[in-house]
């Protein structure tokens, strides 16, 4: 199967196991990398290992100092798409967006969301409806959400073809 590029970029995520979600996510979807940056935990680390289950060592990782860093870095190796993952006044349905390809998809801290220079910099910004009383889900459900949304999305247009 032929999965246009995706690259996830996590920025200043606390929990081991939430990347390690992620990384399982990622794998599962066929992304191309996660970037962490600032204090997310990374391969190897004991926690993170534990709930990879293994895709730490199958998807590839890049460490950046800050998210900013990532994205500018991510810009001038030619990533056409940045998407911020962040609840916005500006920020579009995950489950409704058109995207382009190759894609980075920033997801931020659960407290702090995306530093602020790093939204300023992304092309835009996706969203979750929220139907409840709380304003935002664990950044790992999170995430296998929005990757999956871009997975229908392919699917769709006949770009991903599933047996």
């Amino acid at each position: 199967m032929n999965i246009p590029p995706i690259t996830i970029v996590l920025d200043r995520l606390r929990s081991a196991h939430n990347t390690g979600n992620i990384f399982r996510v990622a794998e599962a979807i066929g992304a191309r990398e996660i970037i962490a940056c600032g204090y997310t935990p990374s391969p190897p680390h004991p926690k993170l290992v534990k709930t990879a289950m293994g895709t730490d060592k199958m998807v590839p990782c890049r460490n950046f100092i800050n998210s900013f860093e990532a994205v500018k870095t991510l810009r001038a190796e030619g990533m056409k798409k940045i998407m911020a993952v962040e609840t916005t006044d500006n920020s579009v349905c995950a489950w409704e967006y058109e995207y382009e390809f190759p894609l980075a998809l920033v997801f931020g801290n659960e407290a702090l969301g995306i530093a602020e220079e790093t939204l300023s910099i992304c092309d835009g910004a996706l969203n979750l409806p929220m139907f409840g009383a709380k304003s935002s889900i664990n950044v790992g459900n999170c995430a296998a959400v929005v990757l999956y949304s871009v997975m229908a999305f392919l699917k769709k247009r006949n770009t991903l073809l599933f047996s």
